[in-house]
C-alpha cells in the first residue's frame, strides 16, 4: 500500500482495469458503426456483395472504429491524465491510424445508403461536388488547417486548458480527428490537376517537416512544458523524460509512417510519369488497341 507522497506506479493488473467507458464516446461509435453496417447491407443487397464498396474498405472502417475506441476509452485514456507520452499516443492513434482507416472505408457511401430511399436520393444530390466543397477541401487549405490545429493545440496554455477541462479536452480530440480526416481524404482522393501526385508528395513532406520539428522541440527540451509534470512526478517519473518520449513518438514512428506514405505516392507518381511518357512516345497505341478488352475487370466501382 502506498503512502501519501510516495511515488506509485500502477502495475499491469491495476492498469488494465482503467477502461473509462465514456458514454458519449460509446454512443457515437455505436451509432457510426450501426449506420455504416446498415448502409453496407442495403448496398450489397441491391448491387451484390463487394459491388459499390469493396469488403476490404468495410474492414478498414471497422478497424478505424476499433482504434478510436482504443484511443479514447482504453486504459491509455486514463494514463493520458498523468503521462504526456500517453497523451501523445492518443493523438497519434487518432490522426495517423484511425483517420486514414476511416477514410479508406469511404464512409459517405454506406452512410447515405443507410437513409430511407427518398432521403437517400436527396442526400446523393446534395453530396455531388460543388464549388463550396471543392474550395473547402482544396489540398493546400486542408493541409494548412490540419497543421495549424496540431501546432496551436501544442501551445502550453491551450494544452493545459484541455487537461483541466474535459469539454475542452473533447474539443481538442475532435479537432485533431476531423482535420486529420480532411487531410487524409485530400491526400488519398483529392484532385490536384496537372500537379498530380506531386502535390501528395509535398503534402507528406510538409507534414513531416513541421511535426518532426515539434517532436524535436519536445524530445530535446530541458524542462517540462505542460501541466502533466505534477501527476507524472507522483508516479515517480521524470516529466522531462516523459516529454522526451512523447516527442520521440511524434518524431520517429509517426515520421516513418509518413515517409512510407510519401514513398508510396512517389512511386505512383513515377509510374504515372512513365505511362504518360509512353503515350507521348507511341501515340498510335492510344486508341482501340490500347483500350481495356471487353469483359476485363473494371475495379470495385466505389463512389468517390
Amino acid at each position: 500500500m502506498s503512502h501519501p507522497g510516495t511515488p506509485h506506479v500502477p502495475d499491469l493488473a491495476e492498469w488494465i482495469t482503467w477502461w473509462t467507458w465514456d458514454p458519449l464516446v460509446l454512443a457515437g461509435l455505436a451509432a457510426c458503426s450501426a449506420l455504416y453496417t446498415r448502409g453496407v447491407r442495403r448496398l450489397w443487397c441491391e448491387a451484390g456483395v463487394g459491388h459499390g464498396l469493396a469488403p476490404w474498405r468495410a474492414a478498414a472502417y471497422g478497424a478505424g472504429i476499433v482504434v478510436i475506441a482504443i484511443a479514447l476509452i482504453s486504459p491509455i485514456d486514463r494514463a493520458s491524465d498523468v503521462l504526456f507520452s500517453a497523451h501523445m499516443v492518443q493523438h497519434e492513434l487518432l490522426m495517423l491510424v484511425a483517420a486514414p482507416l476511416v477514410v479508406l472505408g469511404r464512409p459517405i457511401v454506406p452512410l447515405v445508403w443507410a437513409l430511407p430511399r427518398g432521403a437517400r436520393i436527396r442526400a446523393l444530390r446534395a453530396t455531388r461536388p460543388t464549388r463550396i466543397w471543392r474550395a473547402v477541401s482544396a489540398p493546400w487549405l486542408v493541409l494548412g488547417l490540419h497543421a495549424v490545429t496540431r501546432l496551436a493545440w501544442h501551445v502550453p496554455a491551450l494544452f493545459d486548458a484541455a487537461l483541466a477541462d474535459e469539454r475542452i479536452h473533447a474539443l481538442q480530440h475532435l479537432m485533431f480527428f476531423v482535420t486529420a480526416l480532411l487531410f487524409w481524404w485530400a491526400l488519398l482522393y483529392g484532385r490536384y490537376g496537372r500537379a498530380g501526385y506531386g502535390v501528395g508528395v509535398a503534402f507528406v513532406f510538409f507534414t513531416m517537416l513541421y511535426s518532426g520539428l515539434l517532436g524535436a522541440v519536445l524530445s530535446l527540451g530541458d524542462h517540462a512544458l505542460y501541466a502533466h509534470a505534477g501527476p507524472t512526478l507522483r508516479w515517480g517519473i521524470d516529466p522531462v523524460d516523459d516529454q522526451a518520449r512523447a516527442g520521440l513518438l511524434m518524431w520517429v514512428p509517426a515520421g516513418l509512417l509518413m515517409m512510407t506514405v510519401g514513398l508510396a505516392i512517389f512511386v505512383a507518381w513515377l509510374g504515372q510519369s512513365a505511362r504518360l511518357a509512353g503515350r507521348s512516345a507511341y501515340p498510335g497505341l492510344v486508341g482501340r488497341d490500347a483500350r481495356e478488352p471487353t469483359g476485363a475487370p473494371r475495379g470495385e466501382g466505389d463512389t468517390p
